[in-house]
């Protein structure tokens, strides 16, 4: 009926679509280095690089830098956002740090302080001496 084959595609299905989750009233303090993409809405002190997708809730609190390919921001993050695709700010979204992103999307309510950086950087002309 089953092969053993079977049992492990669904296992490497469950596996693919793994979300970490820090819950609201958990607080963490230290970095976090995440293969799969990950949802806070609990309070993170400390830096974050995951190679995927990071969903800052509505009670979700980050102070730290932030290195992803796409972030998702109900919450706040006090520190540096560097996707190195989108950045969602949703109406909730507060940010107090720098973006640095290929593309941004801003809702009407969200409060970013900082400045914001798209693409690649200019290439810088040769100074005459």
């Amino acid at each position: 009926m089953f092969s053993k084959k079977d049992k492990m595609s669904k296992n490497n299905e469950v596996q693919t679509t793994a979300v970490n989750l820090i819950c609201d009233g958990t607080s963490i303090t230290g970095d976090i280095q995440a293969a799969r993409d990950i949802r806070i809405d609990g309070f993170l002190n400390g830096k974050m690089k995951v190679n995927g997708k990071v969903v800052v809730g509505n009670t979700g609190k980050i102070q730290g830098d932030v290195h992803c390919k796409t972030i998702d921001v109900s919450g706040m993050v006090e520190g540096n956002i560097f996707a190195s695709e989108m950045v969602n700010l949703k109406n909730t979204a507060v940010i107090l740090g720098n973006i640095t992103t290929d593309k941004i999307s801003v809702e009407p309510g969200a409060k970013f302080t900082g400045s914001c950086k798209m693409g690649e950087p200019a290439p810088k002309k040769d100074e005459k001496k």
